[in-house]
């Protein structure tokens, strides 16, 4: 079982805030989440103007950092289009 984690920056540049999950199920859920409160903010005006990003990064072991996630059956990067195609 690989070591996940989500990072997310809510605005660029800035230093990442970094939540481990037991597997993609609940990396989605945060993802989804810190988005939807992200598009909250915008749409409230409480911050009008950012840039930011998400990313779900795996550790590896063999080099002893962490990696941007990446399905390594598919090659499928993006969290959302997985779940898409493992539905289908």
């Amino acid at each position: 079982m690989k070591k996940l984690r989500v990072s997310h920056f809510p605005q660029i540049p800035c230093k990442g805030f970094v939540v481990e999950v037991e597997d993609l199920k609940q990396a989605k859920k945060i993802c989804d989440v810190l988005a939807n409160y992200d598009l909250f903010q915008y749409e409230n005006r409480i911050k009008p103007d950012y840039c930011n990003a998400t990313v779900i990064e795996e550790f590896d072991e063999e080099e002893q950092e962490w990696m941007s996630w990446c399905d390594e059956e598919t090659g499928i990067d993006d969290i959302d289009e997985y779940f898409e195609f493992i539905s289908r």
